[in-house]
């Protein structure tokens, strides 16, 4: 994923670069297994007594207790599998039960207003989970312009991220992805608490 073109400097609120920084950590887990550089930063989370403070403790642990070997063949089995991944982390697939459908029509639609264009090499089609949190995190750190990250998040992540982020904490293959699953299903509920709020 790149901007097709330069953005202006924009001065990003403290809240939404954490924001942010959450959707690109989510984006990043999700679009490749984590190295032992980046679990060893994970290890060293510290959580609190908050809900999202709690899934940032368990990610730290279960990122403790992961080797990078492990993680791949988790991630391999969770999303790509031999034929198919346990978890479809796909929109078209959680809201029409198929793959390539309209949900990824207005995704490309809403990408293209973006000035977002499809990274060279780029197998996956852009309604996955993975790629819709890296442009949420965009939106939030100022990188994109032209829609407020509110607005994406109702309209491409709230609908359907947080099914597929409890069935990745669920699913029979997950042990360090149980924690990706619960940190991203803790963003998605305080986004969506966030947007329930009176302006």
């Amino acid at each position: 994923m790149k901007p097709a073109g330069e953005t202006e400097d924009v001065v990003v609120d403290p809240l939404d670069s954490e924001r942010g920084r959450l959707f690109a950590l989510l984006g990043r887990l999700l679009a490749a297994p984590p190295d032992a550089a980046l679990l060893a930063g994970l290890a060293a989370l510290r959580g609190d007594d908050s809900a999202l403070g709690t899934a940032l403790g368990r990610l730290a642990e279960a990122a403790s207790r992961a080797d990078a070997a492990a993680a791949a063949r988790e991630h391999f089995a969770l999303f790509v599998g031999v034929g198919r991944g346990e978890v479809l982390a796909y929109a078209s697939y959680y809201l029409t039960g198929f793959l390539h459908e309209r949900p990824l029509a207005e995704l490309r639609g809403t990408l293209a207003r973006l000035g977002i264009v499809r990274a060279e090499g780029m197998a996956e089609p852009e309604d996955q989970l993975g790629f819709c949190c890296e442009v949420m995190a965009g939106l939030l750190e100022g990188r994109f312009g032209g829609e407020p990250p509110e607005a994406f998040f109702a309209r491409h992540l709230a609908p359907w991220a947080g099914r597929c982020f409890a069935d990745i904490a669920g699913a029979e293959s997950a042990a360090f992805y149980r924690a990706v699953g619960l940190l991203g299903g803790s963003v998605i509920e305080i986004e969506q608490a966030a947007a329930a709020l009176p302006a």
